[in-house]
């Protein structure tokens, strides 16, 4: 069992950066694909990026590449997010996701409670 637990969101001006973090407890949180979802208001929720254990191969949406980085702590058992270069478009709900499945990157069980991430024009 993993359980998670986003911060780190805000409100934030276009061009500027936000670091998401999320922490996971769970003896097994080292071995879990981790990843971040978003969902804006009145859209599905989506698949933004994603890690495998070690952080050494990381997965990304067309939508964030070259802007967005995922890393992961195995020490500290958490996941960040960092967001550079953020678009109004970027506004959404950000989930913490444990033990996606690859290839597909569908979610896994496990999602944070989500944090709100604003950005304004």
């Amino acid at each position: 069992q993993v359980q998670l637990v986003e911060s780190g969101g805000g409100l934030v001006q276009a061009g500027g950066s936000l670091r998401l973090s999320c922490a996971a407890s769970g003896r097994t949180f080292k071995y879990y694909l981790m990843g971040w979802f978003r969902q804006a208001p009145g859209k599905e929720r989506e698949f933004v990026a994603a890690c495998n254990w070690s952080g050494t191969t990381t997965y990304y949406a067309d939508s964030v590449k070259g802007r967005f980085t995922i890393s992961r702590d195995n020490v500290r058992n958490t996941v960040y997010l960092q967001m550079n270069s953020l678009k109004p478009e970027d506004t959404a709900v950000y989930y913490c996701n444990g033990d996606l499945n690859i290839p597909t990157l569908r979610p896994g069980d496990y999602w944070g409670q989500g944090t709100q991430v604003t950005v304004s024009s």
